[in-house]
């Protein structure tokens, strides 16, 4: 089986009178199906990681595969277009459009994508939105919802237009210990019953040993 997610050498550097290495080094395989958590104290680099696995921003060392595709030399409408295909975002503010219902919000990443009609694009946002406990919800807006909820609704925004990879920038940062466990057990069943690969930044420990792998960043380099 080959990896969905790779990157090799990969690095990130601030030019400047003084150079900020962000992250350096990092050698990193993901597996389809697979869990992987990674951990480390403020500062390590943890979002920056995410931001460059995610094509979000530019590697100044390396590279990022994602399918088997080389994403070196891509113009940014072609980094858009893959990032809308292939990867699903969740951080850690939600994100959602507050004039919008939750059923709204979910649609736009498919309306943006463009492949489905309207009426396959609400089906698909009524069933994802069901799917993860938000059936009665869905025609609120996001005021009207707990965090947890908004988070649930951030997920299925993420799973619209059914990318292999979802990535999840500290998904739980906002979150009580219960709503913060029901995240983690919705991308547990994503990678374990869906097949997707999931990568997670997360400073709680204790959710990050549930993963498939740990990793660990310290001073911008993987250290486990």
């Amino acid at each position: 089986m080959s990896a969905l997610l790779q990157a090799h050498g990969l690095g990130r550097e601030l030019p400047g009178p003084v150079p900020v290495t962000l992250v350096r080094d990092i050698e990193l395989c993901v597996e389809p199906g697979e869990f992987v958590a990674i951990t480390g104290p403020s500062g390590s680099g943890k979002s920056s990681l995410l931001y460059l696995l995610g094509l979000l921003d530019s590697p100044t060392a390396g590279s990022v595969r994602l399918g088997g595709r080389d994403t070196a030399g891509l113009n940014p409408d072609q980094l858009a277009q893959l990032r809308l295909v292939q990867i699903g975002f969740v951080f850690q503010f939600h994100f959602l459009l507050p004039e919008f219902s939750a059923r709204a919000n979910v649609e736009i990443p498919m309306r943006r994508l463009g492949r489905l009609d309207g009426g396959a694009i609400r089906r698909r946002a009524q069933t994802l939105l069901t799917e993860l406990g938000l059936a009665e919800h869905m025609n609120k807006l996001p005021e009207q919802m707990s965090g947890g909820q908004r988070q649930r609704v951030a997920i299925a925004r993420a799973l619209a237009n059914d990318p292999p990879l979802i990535l999840a920038d500290e998904p739980t940062g906002n979150l009580d210990s219960r709503a913060a466990n029901r995240v983690f057990e919705i991308f547990r069943r994503l990678s374990r019953e869906e097949g997707r690969s999931v990568v997670v930044v997360t400073h709680d420990a204790d959710l990050a040993r549930t993963a498939d792998r740990r990793l660990h960043l310290v001073d911008g380099r993987i250290e486990s």
